[in-house]
């Protein structure tokens, strides 16, 4: 199938299905006029692609998953690691956030909003004591 169909099937945009192929994600076959000729199985690699990365792991990441994808005999503890190791990165990640969050609540809740000009968001950013 050509690159048009592939793209539908899988639910990626044709550039990025270009771009998998020139890190080397998917290698599909050539037709003897020279274009791409994608088979299923490349449309279930794309979709395996495409969810990974949703899932936030990275090409590298990704790269090993494929692989593992591939090899009938993986054992399911080095996909569990790999999986493990986002999840943690995630959850690192999640509590980051939350201490953004918390400070910028922090300074929010005490900014008075009105035409004073002091504000505690702007001392905040400037690194000066807030309101405790």
């Amino acid at each position: 199938m050509n690159i048009g169909t592939a793209a539908d099937r899988s639910g990626l945009p044709p550039k990025t299905i270009r771009y998998y192929e020139d890190i080397g994600l998917i290698r599909p076959d050539r037709a003897g006029n020279g274009y791409r000729d994608y088979s299923m199985e490349d449309v279930h690699r794309l979709r395996f692609l495409q969810r990974s990365r949703g899932l936030g792991f990275s090409v590298e990441e990704c790269r090993q998953l494929l692989s593992l994808y591939s090899d009938k005999h993986r054992e399911s503890a080095e996909v569990k690691a790999i999986a493990e190791a986002k999840l943690m990165k995630i959850d690192r990640k999640l509590a980051e956030l939350q201490g953004l969050r918390d400070v910028l609540k922090h300074l929010v809740a005490h900014c008075h909003g009105d035409d004073r000009p002091e504000c505690p968001i702007i001392d905040g950013l400037a690194g000066k004591r807030t309101v405790q």
